[in-house]
């Protein structure tokens, strides 16, 4: 992984210095080496911070073809890229380069922007081709990657992280639509940030710019089946066919995984107590060598620590488990650095965890890690899934245990307390899904804090209605089963905006780690994809496909642990000394003041009861908490 920068700018000068300047931005993407590229008439510029994986010693980026018209950088991983440059030199391409970035330069020299069809992994990507005088970007079809980019006085800007772009010279302000929008549902639209001007290429979709304009397209979208589609699995299947299906399950995610080995350098793993990690661990150990390295957070707090069931794990699949202890006060000492890093608002401490975590994953010499990211959206994990389909079905009475079993999800996943409206999802999609209304009830607590001023000028402003209507219902929505449409609807929001971008790439690249995701694979994805609804909830059975194909290489406590969503102790509930300083300290400061739409006043309120509350009620007040916290480390850490 790497970090990318380009700007076009028709008509006037870019220049080395500015250029140079983002990408000493981006270090921590790319500490192992910076290349730079200007076109003859100093109109397109191009940068590349180096994560030196694959082709250590002539792997140097920008990229230029053999007739010096094509210029790329990539910020990625392209799997199976042997065998694909190994057709392309069967037809005549030369390679400079042993890097598996180099394929999507001479891919796209034979067939253009098709060129994204054939490239499997999670990358973003620029393209400079003077044949066309065009500028091509692309981001992954899941989102794994980030890519935001700028449009100031005719100029065009790209790169991996905002503060690349402030640094070429876009203003570093608040988007005050955009934080409205997160008040109300935590997540901006999909392709906005919260920072003024600044927009994100979605994921599955590529930018074209010229001298005239720029334009963004979809190459790639989830595509559920309608329930009429006549080519959907049959949802009666005969234990033979079940079986044939589980082990199709095993077959496809091991070859993810075997890709996603395949790496210069030694390769490590996330591990958890859950059973994502858990089964990307299980079956690695059965394609490596050696034992892999297992890195595993581990809670001072006793609920909320996994690392019993994580060593365990580890012990059965024959890896190497190594601890990282996080205290309550390492939650907070690095929150800053973890905002800073992740360019986004935290709604619990497993924002600084994951950063931890990567730090840890880096001193031990690694740059590559495997994760269990994507499982849940692939799979059908969450419980306000299960959710969705009990109220589908009919099954109202398995409703209260759910609640009951999932306290880590309340008010996060699953409602709690008073809600936003949700009339727009209703009437555009017939229902709201669950997560849909754990946001309304997170929403309707968030903007109790917001200004007088702010709440009337985003009076006509419905969050909800603008998030629903930014998508295809028609084409993307209408006629899927409900898990379904909630899953589109997640992986579209959550999964790209916060899991990946936030906690996935944010806390990763902060360490210079490059995370790999096979959940995340786009053809295990579309295997599992087009499955019954009953392979992956099966009763109250979550992710049943994957339990069963794991199950030989997993211990019992994984097989039979219901789902737990990665958090950690809330700072509020939990409150040490620094937890209560920095909650004082900074929703109390004059800085915090100068944050435009939140009302200082109602947050002084609220810091004065929190001492009241029950340990209960801090705990759903802890994501409000985080997320303004968050806010004012943005505010100055960018000097927003």
């Amino acid at each position: 992984m790497c970090g990318i920068i380009a700007k076009y700018s028709p008509g006037k000068e870019v220049t080395k210095q500015s250029l140079s300047a983002a990408v000493t931005a981006l270090n921590h993407r790319g500490p192992d080496g910076h290349g730079m590229w200007l076109s003859p008439n100093s109109e397109v510029g191009l940068a590349h911070a180096r994560l030196a994986i694959i082709g250590l010693n002539n792997g140097v980026q920008p990229i230029s073809s053999d007739d010096g018209q094509i210029q790329i950088i990539v910020n990625g991983e392209f799997y199976d890229f042997e065998r694909i440059r190994n057709e392309l030199k069967a037809r005549g391409h030369r390679f400079s380069t042993e890097s598996d970035s180099e394929i999507a330069l001479h891919l796209y020299k034979e067939q253009g922007v098709d060129c994204l069809q054939h490239l499997r992994g999670e990358f973003a990507m620029v393209i400079w081709d003077e044949r066309a005088k065009r500028l091509f970007a692309a981001r992954d079809r899941f989102g794994i990657k980030p890519l935001v980019y700028a449009r100031i006085n005719e100029q065009l800007c790209i790169a991996s992280e905002a503060k690349a772009l402030f640094a070429l010279g876009v203003p570093a302000e608040w988007d005050e639509e955009s934080f409205f929008q997160a008040a109300n549902m935590q997540y901006t639209l999909p392709d906005r940030t919260l920072f003024s001007k600044i927009k994100q290429l979605e994921p599955g979709q590529y930018l074209l710019a010229n001298d005239q304009n720029v334009q963004t397209f979809t190459y790639w979208d989830l595509d559920y089946k309608r329930e009429d589609d006549a080519s959907r699995i049959d949802e009666k299947l005969t234990p033979a066919k079940e079986t044939e299906l589980i082990e199709q399950c095993r077959e496809q995610l091991t070859e993810a995984i075997r890709l996603r080995l395949r790496a210069d350098i030694p390769v490590c793993a996330h591990l958890s107590g859950g059973l994502d990690s858990s089964a990307v661990v299980a079956l690695a150990m059965q394609i490596s060598d050696k034992p892999i390295k297992c890195f595993s957070v581990s809670f001072t707090e006793e609920a909320y620590d996994e690392r019993a069931i994580a060593s365990e794990m580890a012990t059965r699949a024959g890896a190497d488990f190594q601890p990282v202890n996080v205290s309550q006060s390492d939650l907070i000492e690095h929150l800053s650095d973890a905002v800073y890093f992740s360019e986004g608002l935290a709604i619990n401490g497993h924002l600084t965890a994951k950063y931890i975590l990567n730090k840890e994953i880096r001193k031990g010499g690694y740059k590559v890690a495997l994760t269990g990211e994507g499982s849940d959206e692939v799979l059908a994990g969450y419980a306000h899934l299960r959710s969705d389909l009990y109220k589908t079905d009919g099954r109202y009475h398995l409703l209260a245990d759910l609640h009951a079993s999932n306290t880590a999800s309340q008010g996060i996943m699953l409602m709690h307390g008073r809600s936003l409206s949700l009339d727009a999802v209703q009437q555009k999609l017939g229902y709201v899904p669950g997560f849909l209304e754990a946001k309304g009830s997170f929403g309707h607590k968030v903007s109790s804090l917001l200004s007088d001023e702010t709440i009337q000028r985003f009076q006509n402003h419905d969050a909800y209605d603008r998030f629903i209507s930014h998508f295809d219902v028609d084409g993307q929505l209408s006629g899927r089963n409900h898990v379904n449409q909630s899953l589109y609807l997640w992986t579209k929001s959550a999964l790209a905006n916060y899991i990946l971008k936030t906690l996935g790439d944010g806390m990763e690249m902060a360490n210079s780690i490059e995370g790999r995701l096979p959940f995340l694979d786009h053809h295990f994805f579309e295997f599992v994809r087009d499955l019954p609804i009953s392979m992956k909830i099966n009763g109250t059975i979550e992710k049943y496909i994957l339990k069963e194909a794991v199950k030989p290489f997993i211990t019992d406590t994984i097989y039979n642990r219901q789902k737990h969503p990665f958090v950690a102790p809330p700072i509020s509930a939990f409150a040490s000394d620094s937890a209560e300083t920095l909650l004082n300290d900074s929703l109390r400061s004059q800085k915090f003041k100068d944050i435009p739409f939140l009302d200082h006043k109602k947050i002084v309120r609220l810091l004065d009861s929190l001492p009241k509350m029950t340990q209960s009620e801090r705990s759903v007040m802890d994501p409000v908490l985080m997320m303004i916290t968050s806010a004012y480390c943005l505010q100055d850490r960018f000097g927003l």
